[in-house]
């Protein structure tokens, strides 16, 4: 059986198993992060495929909330791939852009008013031992998805926020392989960050207006 497969040990880090869902969500993970900072469409289906297998190797570790986010993760990646083809201007591909103080406002009330719910219900209704962290990271990284639909520049600050807790926390888990993975999503995120950033500039930047007398009109 196939999730028999995927959650049986591939190899060992430091005495821990790896099982192959974790070595598969790594592999397809680092690409999906590579693939989103150089804006390329097929992001979404192998982030897709991404949280699938995170979804699995989350709900054999404990990580409820986390498990229960890559359904979400699911819905808003055939979103993302819709409206990354057709959210432009006239149904066209969508451009990066900018976060408004309105949206800041919504997303952080929604982040609070969710990290707050879910930490009562990990911390109520599951064996969670980490009911707090894995309650924040799920919010924050719902909210940096979000952007990332939208092509929000400031999508990137975060996920580099949910990442430097997700690292600890995964590592604190005894999922070495996946906390790795995300010291690398770090990196990638920086290097994301950069890559949208310069590509606002270059769209902010005025045309140059080409040498020679200003052009006559009727």
């Amino acid at each position: 059986m196939i999730i028999d497969w995927l959650t049986g040990t591939a190899f060992r880090v430091a005495g821990t198993g790896t099982t192959w869902a974790e070595l598969l969500g790594f592999a397809t993970g680092v690409l999906n992060v590579w693939l989103v900072a150089r804006q390329k469409i097929a992001n979404w289906p192998i982030g897709i495929a991404n949280v699938l297998l995170l979804m699995l190797l989350f709900w054999t570790a404990g990580l409820y909330a986390d498990a229960g986010l890559q359904v979400v993760y699911v819905a808003l990646g055939c979103y993302g791939w819709w409206h990354w083809l057709f959210g432009g201007e006239r149904r066209s591909r969508l451009t990066v852009s900018r976060t408004g103080r309105r949206e800041w406002l919504a997303l952080a009330a929604a982040g609070v008013l969710l990290t707050g719910a879910l930490w009562v219900l990990l911390d109520r209704a599951t064996d969670s031992t980490v009911p707090l962290p894995d309650a924040l990271t799920t919010a924050l990284s719902l909210l940096a998805t979000y952007g990332q639909t939208r092509k929000r520049v400031e999508s990137w600050w975060l996920w580099i926020a949910a990442d430097l807790i997700y690292i600890p926390l995964y590592a604190y888990k005894g999922l070495h392989l996946t906390a790795g993975l995300y010291l690398v999503f770090l990196a990638l995120c920086v290097l994301g960050l950069r890559a949208w950033r310069a590509d606002r500039l270059r769209a902010d930047r005025p045309s140059a207006v080409p040498p020679g007398p200003a052009p006559v009109t009727a």
